[in-house]
């Protein structure tokens, strides 16, 4: 599975979408649960309206480096200060 987590951004082919952080949790637990792989995160940082449900991505990562998950992550959020502190977290 390639899980695309954005609020605003269509979710392209091959992906499936998540709006927020807890929705993309509930699918990455769901997925594990069933023997599915994931194959990649591609996230957005600012998840505008949605970040009422579990905050913005960056809480997905605390998320997994709390469970000591570590899938390929791959970010295409605009905000580039957001970027490069995803970026040095998840390293």
């Amino acid at each position: 599975m390639k899980l695309w987590l954005d609020d605003l951004r269509p979710v392209p082919s091959g992906y499936e979408g998540a709006r927020s952080v807890n929705e993309a949790i509930a699918m990455i637990e769901e997925a594990e649960q069933n023997g599915i792989e994931i194959e990649l995160l591609d996230l957005d940082h600012d998840l505008g309206d949605y970040a009422s449900d579990g905050g913005d991505a960056i809480k997905l990562l605390d998320w997994l480096a709390e469970r000591e998950t570590f899938y390929p992550v791959k970010l295409h959020t605009a905000n580039p200060v957001a970027r490069a502190y995803m970026e040095r977290f998840w390293e």
